[in-house]
């Protein structure tokens, strides 16, 4: 029903917005910007979003037939189970979906947006498989997606990389401040939607929090020591020869457990297609609400908005020009993406709008695009409150991310 709202939102909201600039401000242009952006963005979604998703999720959906086949999900699975069990009580011990999950939150932690999506996905099937209602998000769902979301990673490489084709000098001086503020966003999910299905805090819970505390400091204090060469050479080599060494790993583990290795890849891979097929329709529907919404000006306003009233208690403001990144990230990350660029561009990467442009788009992750791409693939409709938690994250994630950049940069 959320969701439902907001969609038809998008449109209502954009509509009267263009209708006052048309009657009051005599925009003639307006609709017919709104009726290019519909068509543009509509074709996009499958073009530039969905068939290129398509390619990485037929690869990573037979790598992973292998590693089911071999049994190594399930014995990351076990390993992890202490953890995700706290987290996931309506998920038994054994389950897939407890190695999907594993392997999805790795690609994430590791920056690796396009391997941890088919992922995720497969998470989400198999969690749908114990969902006694099929049109309604499980707990388990919803804690999951809410994971998702909140975009935990110890090597931001997505983020270095456009720095460093921006012709930054200091391209890796967001390492550190990306991964504290996701830190932060992933420890206020877990806290707000732990509390809210009240999942029983004991001491396993806590110490596997507390640890992953604990080693995610002590990679950022190793890294922190690094000259700023090394630290781009480390962030290339370690996040790009970790996804190397899960490939091969998995190949050949296949292959050691006497699996046919590419007979499993084709199986598996089969079924990227059938994702991408009943996913389209979900793209397709949010990606051109979300364009409709912004090229009406509504996120400019709203932008504007919160300038002043920020102005007003006399704070720092120096933050709201990179606002529009934080804003644009929970509704569309190509769009986030490219104010990203956008503020490159014109302040410059090194500049602290620039720097905290950065922070903001590795802080957070696409929330209303992922509701759309995970429950979409299985067929829910009722994401309960799915959204506002998922929001709350987005939020939470915006606040430390100015804290941390007005600490580091300022």
């Amino acid at each position: 029903m959320a969701l439902n709202i907001i969609w038809m939102a998008f449109f209502v909201i954009a509509f009267i917005i263009a209708l006052f600039k048309l009657v009051i401000l005599g925009d003639t242009s307006i609709f017919k910007l709104l009726a290019d952006g519909i068509f543009d963005s509509a074709k996009s979604s499958v073009l530039d979003v969905a068939f290129p998703l398509a390619g990485t999720m037929v690869f990573f959906l037979g790598l992973m037939n292998i590693a089911e086949k071999a049994g190594a999900i399930q014995k990351l699975a076990k390993w992890m189970n202490p953890f995700l069990s706290r987290l996931f009580p309506g998920v038994p011990a054994n389950h897939p979906a407890m190695g999907h999950m594993v392997m999805n939150f790795s690609a994430n932690m590791l920056g690796l947006d396009n391997a941890a999506t088919p992922f995720g996905l497969k998470a989400m099937e198999s969690l749908q498989t114990l969902n006694p209602e099929k049109e309604k998000a499980t707990n388990a769902q919803i804690m999951f997606l809410v994971l998702h979301t909140s975009g935990l990673t110890i090597i931001p490489l997505t983020i270095i990389s456009y720095r460093l084709a921006a012709n930054s000098q200091d391209a890796t001086s967001i390492f550190i401040p990306c991964v504290l503020a996701t830190i932060g966003t992933t420890l206020a999910s877990i806290l707000m939607v732990g509390w809210y299905q009240k999942l029983k805090w004991d001491k396993v819970l806590i110490g596997w929090l507390v640890g992953l505390v604990i080693l995610l400091v002590g990679v950022m204090l190793g890294v922190s020591n690094l000259s700023t060469s090394h630290k781009e050479v480390f962030s290339k080599v370690v996040g790009n020869g970790l996804l190397m060494v899960i490939i091969v790993g998995i190949i050949l583990g296949g292959a050691y457990k006497k699996v046919s290795v590419f007979d499993a890849f084709i199986e598996g891979a089969k079924n990227g297609f059938d994702v991408i097929v009943k996913i389209i329709p979900y793209l397709v529907a949010m990606l051109v609400a979300i364009r409709v919404f912004r090229d009406s000006g509504a996120m400019g306003y709203i932008i504007n908005g919160f300038s002043y009233l920020f102005q007003l208690t006399g704070i720092n403001t120096e933050f709201i020009g990179a606002l529009p990144v934080a804003i644009m990230k929970p509704l569309s990350g190509s769009g986030a993406r490219g104010m990203m660029l956008d503020i490159f561009q014109n302040q410059g990467p090194d500049s602290f709008v620039g720097k905290l442009a950065s922070i903001f788009q590795g802080s957070a992750d696409t929330t209303f695009y992922i509701i759309a791409l995970y429950f979409g693939s299985v067929g829910i409709k009722k994401i309960r409150y799915a959204l506002w938690a998922g929001i709350f994250a987005d939020i939470i994630g915006v606040v430390i991310a100015i804290l941390i950049g007005y600490t580091f940069f300022k």
